[in-house]
């Protein structure tokens, strides 16, 4: 999966920027992924692209449990957000809606991808190529049941006893 890298240089991003709490009673998913990142960049619905990433620090997604801000996001074009860490209510609605993968990445990773770099992200090798920059990190392996999810299509299509 290949991408460019829109980034955010800082630590918890919480779900009141990723979707302000204004538009939590917008239901067209098309309209709601205009007002993503608002709280933090109200320019980027017009930098976001189809297929890009977002890279972020510590504790992407903190904040409340609203299943609208991986929503906003996928719907806004980013099919991964690639961070230090997650909170956890974030990566369970954007793993189980099959929203968007949520990656997690190392120090090294997050210091050498820069803003507009373009990354190719490889989940059954664990790999991300920065192939602006010619590196190759690796990224934290997905659990064995969220991999299972993520390959059903989320968590309403996975059936646990086709293991």
């Amino acid at each position: 999966m290949k991408g460019n890298i829109i980034k955010y240089a800082q630590d918890n991003i919480d779900t009141d920027v990723i979707i302000p709490g204004q538009y939590l009673k917008v239901h067209d998913y098309a309209e709601l992924a205009t007002h993503a990142m608002e709280g933090l960049d109200p320019d980027f619905h017009s930098k976001v692209k189809e297929g890009n990433f977002i890279l972020s620090g510590k504790n992407f997604g903190c904040g409340s449990s609203r299943e609208h801000a991986p929503i906003a996001l996928s719907h806004s074009g980013i099919k991964a957000v690639l961070a230090l860490s997650f909170a956890r209510i974030f990566y369970r609605n954007a793993v189980d809606g099959a929203f968007l993968l949520p990656i997690e990445i190392d120090q090294d990773a997050y210091d050498g991808i820069s803003e507009g770099d373009e990354i190719d992200i490889d989940v059954s090798a664990n790999e991300i190529k920065n192939l602006t920059k010619n590196q190759t990190y690796k990224m934290k392996p997905f659990s064995e049941i969220i991999g299972k999810i993520i390959a059903a299509g989320g968590l309403f299509k996975y059936k646990p006893d086709q293991d």
